[in-house]
């Protein structure tokens, strides 16, 4: 059930119209491009939406934390990943370094591909070692910041107060991510203490990284038609 669920979603992100859902809201959009001056509250407000909507960073954190127990750990994952996406969001729109959004979203793509095969052991079989996972999320991390600076780059933002509202908004991501990680750890604390975890485990991670797939292929087919 929890592995249909993964698919399902990645297909309804892949769905026309409801492909950018975890962008901006034209309502949203219409204020960011509008306003002039600070607006902490309402920015803040956007990067928790942002984040708790973007279905493609949540399936990233959930294999990230998929067999994680202790809090320790999924600490020190979550913070190398707002690490790395602070630091991308940042320094993406107040330097204005663009990047194709669809190619920075066919690598968080590959970000959740490459996670599901770590949590399915594929490294070791392949390769003969199993590649640093810490530096995997921050690099990662990276990525996604892109992906969400992307998002802004969109808009006509106002210089007046321009980086106080980056800033709000991207502590806003870290809130939203937080939100959105509590709901996930719940749910896979409350998973993980049936006896069916463990044999529903390789199911979910295969549909995790179907999901990964078909979010790359989506991204690509859009890059390569807009050329």
């Amino acid at each position: 059930m929890f592995s249909l669920f993964l698919s399902l979603g990645a297909l309804a992100a892949l769905i026309p119209g409801s492909a950018w859902a975890h962008g901006v809201a034209e309502g949203d959009a219409s204020f960011i491009e509008s306003v002039s001056g600070q607006h902490l509250i309402p920015f803040m407000y956007l990067g928790a939406k942002h984040m708790v909507t973007g279905y493609d960073h949540l399936l990233f954190l959930l294999g990230v934390i998929f067999f994680l127990h202790r809090m320790k750990d999924v600490g020190l994952y979550v913070t190398l990943f707002a690490i790395g996406h602070s630091t991308t969001l940042l320094y993406g729109v107040l330097s204005g370094t663009e990047i194709s959004p669809y190619l920075v979203d066919a690598i968080i793509g590959f970000s959740i591909v490459y996670k599901a095969l770590d949590n399915l052991g594929a490294y070791p079989r392949w390769f003969g070692f199993q590649p640093d996972t810490r530096a995997a999320v921050l690099i990662f991390g990276f990525f996604h910041g892109f992906g969400l600076a992307t998002k802004l780059q969109d808009f006509t933002l106002s210089p007046d107060g321009l980086v106080p509202n980056i800033l709000a908004f991207n502590v806003g991501v870290e809130i939203g991510q937080l939100l959105a990680l509590a709901g996930i750890l719940i749910l896979m604390n409350l998973w993980r203490q049936y006896p069916a975890f463990s044999r529903h485990a390789i199911a979910a991670n295969v549909s995790l990284m179907t999901s990964g797939f078909l979010l790359m292929g989506y991204q690509l087919s859009g890059y390569w038609l807009t050329r």
